[in-house]
């Protein structure tokens, strides 16, 4: 029997064909308390004032951080390939969740 040299280290990850879809979401808000950090990632649909939480992620905070230094790394080397990634404010100065989202505004 042929021994295997594997790293153990290594983690085997496997993706569903479900999970592989993905889900979409244009909308994160994130929460904390001293034990975790709380990601609802959302979907919102233009002209809609409801939306709904498509997938919540709970992390432990030295997760959230891994997670954030990964998501840095990732984007410095996304713009290092394709170019700076242009922060759109739409004018919302606040820096809030701008609610007519592209959709028609109204006016008085």
């Amino acid at each position: 029997m042929e021994e295997q040299n594997q790293d153990p280290n290594q983690i085997n990850i496997e993706l569903s064909e479900e999970m592989a879809d993905g889900i979409y979401s244009n909308l994160a808000i994130i929460t904390h308390s001293p034990a975790e950090f709380v990601v609802d990632f959302v979907r919102m649909m233009p002209g809609t004032p409801k939306a709904k939480v498509k997938s919540r992620i709970l992390l432990t905070p030295q997760h959230a951080k891994r997670l954030m230094k990964a998501l840095v790394d990732n984007i410095s080397k996304y713009e290092s390939q394709h170019g700076a990634i242009k922060d759109i404010d739409n004018g919302n100065q606040g820096g809030g969740i701008p609610m007519n989202f592209g959709g028609p505004t109204t006016q008085a």
